[in-house]
């Protein structure tokens, strides 16, 4: 009786039965350095992973030959790295590149639903205090509760609403908007806003706006950059500095936000997936928007268990946020006055 393609696996088509493949693969098999240099990340890290996801990731399925959570992991972790399907990357633990792109599939969604897990501001007061003290120890600059921007990460051409992705520079793009802390742990990430919003407009829709406005400014603020307008909560440099005291707090600002713009680079330097080295994210921006989403909790995971991300090389590809200030001017007379105060208070 003829067996309909439809059902056959694709990595069975493609090595047989024979291949050193999918559950023979085992992480004791292989050294720390080779882990490194193909997937990225030490035994520990993709152990952690493992124990995370496991449940999650080992879904019943019909198919006899279920890729394992820790093979689909590795996967991910090999696109994520290194921006490619190719064959280098299946072979090395044996598996299509079809395979490959469900792996990604899964374990993008793995992470994005524990996403409030790791990205998340502190609530409870010693560490918001301890958060302000950080940052404070940058440059003297007080109330930070974090450093807040926009990065653009290119994708394809989406089939609908093609001119809405468009940004500055006539690329599809997605405008993520996020904020970090000292330590360039992420407190906050959006990155499902399209290329051609400016930063401004990302901020005013965002749901960072609305939960600073609601809950979090009480005795702090974020600090961001010309591209943004000055808000009760949001610290901004001054557009014309005249005064001692005003220089003083610019160069402060500028010292303290460069937070968020190392941030971004490591970023893009440990998951090339987004750097623009191998092309766009191949995906609607909906699954391009998880995948960067899923890069910003596996950031957050990697300063969890100590790795140091500002050790990363920077890339030739960064794609920074193409903003052209319009230096706004607030015309929030109480943000001004806030503001104000904090001049004639620390910078006087």
């Amino acid at each position: 009786m003829a067996v309909p393609i439809a059902v056959l696996d694709c990595d069975l088509l493609l090595y047989g039965r024979g291949h050193r493949t999918l559950d023979r693969f085992k992480l004791e098999d292989v050294t720390d350095e080779y882990l490194v240099s193909t997937y990225g990340f030490p035994r520990q890290f993709i152990c952690y992973l493992v124990d995370l996801l496991g449940t999650t990731l080992s879904r019943p399925t019909q198919r006899s030959r279920a890729i394992s959570p820790e093979t689909q992991i590795l996967a991910a972790l090999g696109f994520y790295t290194s921006g490619s399907f190719q064959t280098r990357m299946g072979d090395a633990i044996g598996i299509s590149q079809a395979s490959m792109s469900r792996c990604v599939a899964n374990v993008t969604e793995a992470l994005v639903e524990r996403a409030s897990q790791f990205i998340h501001f502190p609530k409870d007061e010693a560490t918001v205090q301890t958060l302000k003290d950080d940052f404070y120890g940058l440059a003297g600059m007080p109330g930070v509760l974090g450093v807040v921007d926009c990065t653009h990460v290119a994708i394809k051409a989406p089939n609908a609403e093609d001119l809405s992705y468009v940004n500055r520079k006539g690329l599809h793009s997605l405008n993520c908007l996020m904020v970090c802390d000292s330590r360039g742990v992420l407190l906050s990430a959006e990155t499902h806003w399209p290329g051609s919003l400016p930063d401004c407009a990302v901020l005013e829709q965002a749901a960072l706006t609305s939960q600073f406005e609601t809950e979090l400014h009480k005795d702090g603020w974020l600090l961001g950059d010309s591209s943004f307008l000055l808000r009760t909560w949001l610290m901004t440099p001054l557009h014309i500095p005249e005064t001692p005291a005003e220089y003083r707090y610019n160069m402060a600002h500028s010292a303290t936000h460069n937070v968020i713009e190392r941030t971004f680079r490591t970023i893009r330097a440990r998951f090339r997936c987004l750097d623009g080295s191998k092309g766009t994210l191949q995906y609607s921006p909906e699954k391009s928007s998880h995948i960067i989403l899923a890069c910003c909790v596996l950031h957050n995971i990697s300063l969890q268990h100590g790795l140091d991300v500002w050790s990363a090389p920077a890339t030739g590809h960064m794609e920074q946020s193409e903003e052209e200030y319009d230096q706004m001017e607030s015309v929030d007379s109480e943000a001004c006055r806030v503001r104000q105060e904090l001049l004639l208070t620390h910078f006087s």
